[in-house]
């Protein structure tokens, strides 16, 4: 038996992007497996020879009670309980497909380092490959236990201005750009919303929290979940907005490049921010005497780190002046940039990202 296998949320925009891909292809439809039957221990039955997509979990508010427990999926914290379980369910996954001589896409402990960023800003430190500076990657990181730590934290380091990151959360959640000035002022920029209760939730407006006994509310709170905390790397900027970039790699090439603008530090779409126009910085690279073609190959290096995953998103931060790149992030699930085509001159030139790893993996199905 062969073909395509998808672990995801049936009818959600992942699901149907990348079955557009196979019908493009001229290949079957993927046999759906649901999120929501995998995490209720519902082992799947993968055939020899299948190839599995695990696409993400999110969207669907069955799986995230499944994942985080009766928590309203608007709340940030939770992400701890969220970890242990995807990540458990991910190498049950690894164990069937390996047992039937089915391929699963994603490396369960490659999977596992992705989704914490202190050991995934470790993996890339010890590589090699440009990152913030961080007191707190690496297996051997301090404990956070709250705002007192990251303050100590942050003078040792002597950083003045940084971002404070729930260690296991995606799209900004519980991300706080922080900054640290005389007579001891604190503020703090994010999306995260506290209520009159003390609770955490996701907001799609970005706030401003402007004294240190805010900040520390919303950091003390969140810190049972895991924090990592990094240099604030002043942004390039273009038309006047911070900029920086989502790449995608697949099978280790860089094939599509996203510019995400904003004028607040977290550049995501969903925040306000908008896409850029590529040529544009491009031309701002070479103005500066840069190479956007080693700022690619940067990203390469940082996806080579995970080299038994077949698709990553690399954020990608320019530094101001255009001149020098580092990787913010590799994100498992990255690869969600509708009615994007491939970069010109690659062999992704045209394709959306889900028929470029279709084109690009180690197994491609039947023809029909």
């Amino acid at each position: 038996m062969a073909g395509w296998v998808v672990v995801g949320i049936p009818g959600s925009r992942r699901v149907g992007l990348f079955g557009a891909a196979l019908r493009a292809a001229g290949l079957p439809p993927a046999r759906l497996v649901p999120w929501a039957d995998v995490l209720r221990g519902r082992s799947p039955a993968f055939g020899g020879g299948e190839t599995v997509r695990v696409e993400s979990p999110g969207e669907d508010a069955e799986v995230d009670r499944l994942l985080r427990g009766p928590l309203d999926a608007a709340r940030v914290e939770g992400t701890a309980r969220w970890y242990t379980a995807l990540t458990g369910a991910v190498r049950g996954l690894g164990r069937a497909a390996t047992a039937a001589g089915a391929a699963l896409l994603h490396d369960p402990a490659e999977f596992a380092v992705l989704f914490d960023k202190r050991l995934c800003h470790g993996v890339l430190a010890g590589a090699g490959v440009a990152v913030p500076a961080s007191p707190t990657s690496g297996p051997a990181a301090p404990s956070v236990a709250g705002w007192e730590d990251v303050r100590a934290l942050m003078a040792g380091a002597g950083l003045r201005r940084a971002f404070v990151k729930i260690a296991h959360g995606s799209s900004a959640s519980g991300v706080l750009a922080v900054e640290t000035a005389s007579r001891g002022r604190v503020r703090a920029v994010t999306s995260v919303e506290r209520d009159a209760a003390g609770r955490l939730f996701n907001s799609l407006r970005v706030r401003a929290y402007a004294t240190e006994r805010q900040v520390a509310a919303v950091v003390d709170a969140l810190a049972p979940d895991g924090l990592h905390v990094e240099r604030w790397l002043p942004k390039a900027a273009l038309g006047g907005r911070s900029a920086d970039l989502r790449v995608v790699v697949v099978a280790g090439r860089a094939t599509h490049a996203v510019v995400r603008t904003s004028r607040s530090p977290m550049t995501n779409l969903h925040l306000g921010g908008a896409r850029g126009d590529l040529a544009a910085v491009r031309a701002a690279v070479a103005a500066a005497g840069g190479s956007f073609g080693e700022a690619l190959a940067l990203c390469e290096r940082a996806a080579a780190c995970f080299p038994r995953t077949h698709c990553v998103g690399v954020d990608l931060l320019p530094e101001s002046g255009w001149r020098r790149f580092a990787v913010g992030e590799v994100n498992a699930f990255g690869d969600l940039l509708p009615g994007l085509t491939g970069l010109p001159g690659t062999a992704a030139e045209g394709l959306d990202t889900y028929a470029a790893q279709l084109a690009a993996a180690p197994l491609r199905g039947t023809r029909g």
